[in-house]
């Protein structure tokens, strides 16, 4: 992944952090890296479309239980965005 991509997920989390949902997904959707869609994933958590979520996780390789709260979640993945920064 590159810086700009980078960039944009970080964007995509702090969007989904203040609550413009659509925003985050509009820059989730336009990535294929897997943080992308674990992001996509944890937004349509968020809108309680479980089913369409559960797809989401499966193509980040992550498992849809593993996190109870969706802002815990995304907090996590800023963490791991931020690692890939340094």
């Amino acid at each position: 992944m590159n810086s700009d991509e980078l960039n944009d997920l970080k964007s995509a989390v702090d969007a989904a952090l203040q609550g413009n949902w659509e925003q985050a997904h509009e820059i989730a959707q336009e990535s294929e890296a897997l943080m992308a869609n674990w992001i996509h994933a944890v937004l349509h958590k968020i809108e309680g479309d479980a089913g369409n979520s559960r797809y989401w996780y499966a193509r980040a390789r992550k498992n849809y239980g593993d996190y109870l709260d969706p802002i815990l979640e995304l907090k996590a993945i800023a963490a791991e965005l931020n690692e890939k920064n340094v």
